[in-house]
């Protein structure tokens, strides 16, 4: 039996590799990857290194096996279908009578457009009658710690949020979260809400930046005409910038700001406060 892990080399992806490799011999662990050489140091490491791509079906052929525990990371081309792609892993985990796929999902209190792949993937696994667990991951603090940029330049953190709060954690903890599963028992058939045991608002979020930073940053609230402007104007296409204006309606409303436990449950640990994860991209 191996623990199979998609989009291995990703931002989460690498965090669970590294998680696993603390729990299981690594002849346990299976990488799957779209570009080898960048699972190079996983491979020195004794990782099975696995070639497949979500958009070619045939790349997956065999390369999941009876009694196996998969984790399927969902993927990040919105432009190209993420469902059908997902549906990809399914069908051959199915196939090959995998013993748990486990999927990072998106809440279930999230209505923004984000969740409706996940929503669709989620289905999707159902109906394929393989053991499962959803792994309804909140947001990552990263989404916001790894882009300070324009933060820094513009003296601002803006976003199209108001007043509402986001229950982040790290990315870390929710790698350590995901290990547990496929390490453990009895997470057959479940689903877990997944986020940070506190909450943070962006105005809480600028004055972190500002403390490590050392200069002045304010939290500048934006109506989402305006946001998808500023969005589109640093180049990012306008199907995806609509999309993470929905996320900041939807932060607005208060669909992320809910705290469930579940994260801190799975990994023993409490959650990566949103200070902590400011302080480490500006550390040095």
């Amino acid at each position: 039996m191996s623990i199979v892990v998609t989009g291995a080399t990703g931002h989460l992806g690498r965090h669970v590799i590294e998680e696993l490799l603390e729990r299981v011999p690594a002849d346990r662990i299976t990488a799957v990857v779209r570009d080898e050489a960048k699972a190079a140091g996983f491979a020195a490491r004794g990782v099975r290194i696995a070639v497949a791509d979500y958009n070619a079906p045939e790349t997956f052929d065999g390369l999941f096996a009876a009694g196996d525990k998969v984790l399927l990371i969902s993927g990040n081309e919105f432009h190209l279908g993420r469902v059908g792609q997902h549906q990809v892993v399914i069908d051959a985990a199915r196939a090959a009578g995998a013993a748990l796929l486990a999927y990072t999902s998106a809440p279930g209190s999230l209505t923004a457009a984000l969740a409706d792949d996940h929503r669709a993937t989620e289905e999707a696994i159902l109906a394929s009658g393989l053991p499962y667990s959803l792994l309804r991951n909140g947001m990552y603090n990263e989404n916001y710690t790894e882009n300070l940029a324009p933060a820094l330049e513009h003296g601002a953190v803006v976003q199209a949020a108001g007043d509402g709060r986001i229950a982040g954690a790290s990315r870390g903890d929710y790698a350590a979260a995901a290990v547990a599963v496929l390490t453990g028992e009895g997470h057959e058939n479940t689903t877990y809400e997944l986020s940070g045991d506190t909450t943070f608002g962006f105005a809480e979020y600028a004055t972190e930046v500002a403390k490590h930073s050392g200069k002045e940053i304010a939290y500048n609230s934006v109506p989402a005409d305006v946001y998808l402007g500023i969005l589109t104007g640093a180049g990012l296409p306008e199907a995806f910038a609509t999309i993470l204006v929905g996320v900041d309606a939807s932060i607005e409303k208060g669909e992320l700001a809910v705290t469930t436990g579940d994260l801190s449950r799975l990994t023993g640990r409490p959650t990566t406060p949103i200070a902590e994860s400011v302080a480490a991209a500006l550390k040095g």
